[in-house]
C-alpha cells in the first residue's frame, strides 16, 4: 500500500500529491514535528528565543539535506513537497517552519550562484553535519530597499572583511552558518551596475566579531529570534564565499518567498482548528438556543467551523498550484508573469482565510478558551506576524494592475 501523509483535517484538503520518496521523507518529518518538536511549541513561544531543541530534531529527522538535488546527497524536493514540508513543520511550531524555510531557500538560491567548489562542501556541511542556514539580509534603513551599509572589503587571502548590522535575521542565531550579504565597494562593474557589488558570505555564528544580541521581541514568530546581529571586522573564510562576482538572487526568489509564507500561514491556522476541533466537543458549552446537548451539535457552530475549513482549503490548493508554478518556472514552462499573479492571489487567499481562521476559533469555543492557560492566542499572534511580510494589499493591488492594463509585475525584492 502507498505511504500517505496523515489528513491535515479529516478528509477536507485533497492528497499533497508528492512522489513516494518525497512522501516518505515527509513521513519521516512529520514524526518528528508530531513528537519532539510541537510538545516545545507553547514554551518556545513564551521564551521567545531559538528553539534548539525543536531545531536538533529537526536535524536528526534527515530532512534538512533534502532540498539539495539528487547528485548531491539529497532529494531535489519539488517546491510542493517544500511547502508541504513548510504546512506541517508549522502545524507543530511556525516559528520552526520558518527556520526551515529561510534553510530551504537560501540552499536553492545559493546553488544557482555560486562557485561551483562551494555546491559539494555546502553538500557535505548538510548531509554530515545535518547543518542548517541562516540568513543576515535586512537593515534599518529609511526604505526596506535602500542599499546595503554593511561591507564586504576584499582581502588578499581570497575571503571578506565584513561590518555592519543586520536586522530581522531570521534563522541566524544558532544557525551553523550564517547567509550575509554585504557590499564589496571595489567590485568590478559596480558603477555600471551597482548590483555587482553584492557578495553572500557563509559565515558561522561563532566567528569572532560576530555580536547576536538576542533582542527579538515581537507579539508572535517569537521563537525565530530573528533580531539583531552585528558584524565588527569579521574575517569569512574565503571556502565560504556564496557569490560569483555580479551575480545575484534569481528573479523568482521573492515569488517563493511569498509562498513559503502562504504554506506557514494556512499551517498555523489549521493547527488553531485542530485545537478547536478537539475543545469544541469536550470543553465548550453549547448555547440554549440550539437545543443541544453538545456544542459540537450546534448548528451555527458546524456553519462557522465549515466556513473557515472551506476557506482554508481554498488557499491550500492556491497555494499548492502555486508551488507547482516555481517547478514549472525553472523548468522554462511558464514566463515571470504566469508565475507571478497566481502567487499574488495565493498570498491574498492565504492572508485572509488564517487569520480568520485564527481569529474565529474563539467564537466556536466560547469564554472557557480565552484562558492564557490554553495558548491558543499564539496562532494568530503567529499569523499577524507572517501576514505583514510582503503587505498583501500591494499583491491585491498588482493584480488589478496586471488584469487591468496588462502590466507585467517586474522582479524586485518583494515583487
Amino acid at each position: 500500500m502507498t505511504a500517505k501523509l496523515p489528513p491535515l483535517l479529516g478528509a477536507a484538503f485533497p492528497p499533497a500529491g508528492l512522489s513516494s520518496e518525497e512522501t516518505e521523507a515527509l513521513l519521516a518529518l512529520v514524526h518528528a514535528a508530531e513528537t519532539e518538536i510541537a510538545p516545545h511549541a507553547v514554551e518556545n513561544d513564551r521564551i521567545g528565543r531559538y528553539p534548539t531543541l525543536s531545531i536538533a530534531a529537526l536535524k536528526r529527522s534527515g530532512f534538512l539535506k533534502n532540498v539539495l538535488p539528487k547528485e548531491l546527497g539529497g532529494l531535489g524536493l519539488s517546491h510542493r513537497a517544500s511547502m508541504e514540508a513548510q504546512l506541517r513543520l508549522a502545524l507543530a511550531d511556525s516559528s520552526v517552519a520558518q527556520l526551515y524555510k529561510v534553510h530551504d531557500e537560501i540552499v536553492r538560491e545559493i546553488l544557482t550562484y555560486c562557485p561551483p567548489d562551494l555546491k559539494p562542501r555546502l553538500a557535505r556541511a548538510l548531509v554530515e553535519d545535518q547543518a542548517i542556514i541562516g540568513l543576515a539580509v535586512a537593515e534599518s534603513g529609511r526604505k526596506v530597499d535602500d542599499p546595503l551599509t554593511t561591507t564586504a572589503i576584499p582581502r588578499g587571502d581570497g575571503g571578506f572583511t565584513v561590518t555592519g548590522k543586520k536586522i530581522y535575521t531570521t534563522a541566524a542565531a544558532e544557525a551553523d552558518y550564517i547567509a550575509t550579504w554585504a557590499y564589496n565597494p571595489e567590485a568590478a562593474g559596480i558603477a555600471e551596475n551597482p548590483l555587482a557589488g553584492m557578495q553572500l558570505n557563509l559565515i558561522p555564528p561563532t566567528t569572532p566579531g560576530v555580536t547576536i544580541h538576542r533582542d527579538w521581541d515581537p507579539i508572535g514568530q517569537r521563537a525565530t529570534d530573528s533580531g539583531t546581529i552585528t558584524f565588527d571586522q569579521v574575517k569569512s573564510d574565503p571556502d565560504w564565499n556564496a557569490t560569483i562576482p555580479g551575480q545575484f538572487s534569481p528573479p523568482h526568489a521573492s515569488l517563493r518567498y511569498q509562498v513559503g509564507f502562504c504554506a506557514i500561514m494556512i499551517g498555523s491556522a489549521i493547527a488553531a482548528l485542530r485545537e478547536a476541533a478537539g475543545f469544541v466537543p469536550t470543553k465548550s458549552r453549547p448555547w440554549p438556543s440550539a437545543g443541544v446537548d453538545n456544542a459540537a451539535d450546534d448548528p451555527l457552530t458546524r456553519l462557522k467551523a465549515g466556513d473557515l475549513v472551506a476557506d482554508l482549503v481554498a488557499a491550500y490548493t492556491l497555494m499548492q498550484s502555486a508551488a507547482d508554478l516555481l517547478d514549472a518556472y525553472e523548468r522554462g514552462d511558464v514566463d515571470r508573469t504566469e508565475l507571478a499573479i497566481p502567487v499574488y492571489a495565493a498570498k491574498v487567499t492565504a492572508h485572509k482565510a488564517s487569520l480568520a481562521a485564527a481569529s474565529e476559533i474563539y467564537t466556536l469555543m466560547g469564554t472557557r478558551s480565552v484562558a492564557r492557560s490554553n495558548g491558543f492566542d499564539r496562532h494568530w499572534r503567529n499569523i499577524r506576524v507572517l501576514s505583514l511580510h510582503d503587505p498583501v494589499a500591494w499583491k491585491q493591488a498588482e493584480i488589478g494592475r496586471h488584469v487591468l492594463t496588462g502590466s507585467q509585475p517586474e522582479p524586485g525584492l518583494y515583487q
